[in-house]
């Protein structure tokens, strides 16, 4: 893949972020490609969030660089990092909406924030999305408390879709979903990729997301990514962690289904 810096949407350069003498991403480095989906695994509690948080500036770092559609994050001053933030969107594990609006004012909050539309133009939009997620219109009333875990997934989803990004963040999309709306929610993420074309940066830890959607998976572990590539590759990676995650026993379906694939 070529490393031209008109094809990467993002790139993570020797960052470091610490929380006291505890060092939980240690030099690491990462890019990702325009318009693809990219996959981040790792052990729980080894960093995945918090290289999220760090890349939304929601976390101090101490060393690095974080390069997001060709600006340098830490460059930036309030203006140009705010005109920088209508450019992403960010489906938060699960979907942290406000419990006291409506599913139509959580998805317009955004626009409420970034934009100077009026609220007739705002519900059109927000009807949009809505739409474009797979949801009638006539739910856009309701609060977030009368909503199913797959449901409000889809709200959290078209509230980050609201300002059009160009990359959108998910933190594990599925999970608390049973198997059936975790498949219709895969193919949605990949539906509105392929209709969109944004690029979709992914922390999750479900196997089956991983290889339904994925173009490419990186594996954290020890504060680094030590492995990065397609399924195949990460199932032929030689790194122990990699390794025990991707030909495990939880794994074997999995692996039987992409062995049986590539026969077929």
């Amino acid at each position: 893949m070529a490393d031209s810096s008109a094809r990467v949407a993002m790139r993570v350069d020797d960052l470091v972020v610490a929380f006291g003498d505890r060092v939980v991403l240690d030099h690491l480095s990462i890019d990702v490609v325009r318009g693809e989906i990219i996959g981040l695994v790792g052990a729980s509690g080894g960093g995945k969030s918090v290289l999220l948080r760090a890349i939304l500036g929601l976390l101090p770092t101490r060393g690095g660089r974080i390069e997001i559609l060709g600006v340098d994050r830490d460059q930036m001053n309030a203006e140009e990092l705010q005109a920088l933030e209508r450019r992403w969107g960010v489906l938060y594990q699960q979907g942290a909406l406000f419990s006291s609006l409506t599913v139509f004012q959580n998805i317009e909050f955004p626009m409420r924030e970034y934009l100077k539309l009026s609220p007739r133009l705002m519900r059109e939009v927000a009807t949009a999305k809505l739409e474009m997620v797979g949801i009638s219109p006539e739910e856009g009333d309701k609060y977030p408390a009368a909503l199913s875990g797959g449901m409000t997934k889809r709200v959290a989803l078209a509230r980050a879709l609201a300002l059009e990004p160009e990359i959108v963040f998910l933190d594990e999309p599925t999970s608390g979903l049973d198997p059936i709306a975790a498949g219709d929610f895969d193919n949605l993420i990949l539906t509105l990729q392929r209709t969109l074309g944004v690029t979709v940066f992914m922390i999750t830890h479900d196997l089956q997301s991983l290889s339904a959607v994925c173009d490419r998976i990186a594996a954290l572990a020890e504060g680094k990514i030590v492995a990065i590539g397609s399924m195949e590759e990460m199932l032929k990676a030689e790194n122990p962690w990699v390794r025990s995650y991707f030909r495990g026993d939880r794994a074997r379906f999995i692996v039987r289904s992409h062995d049986a694939a590539n026969q077929g």
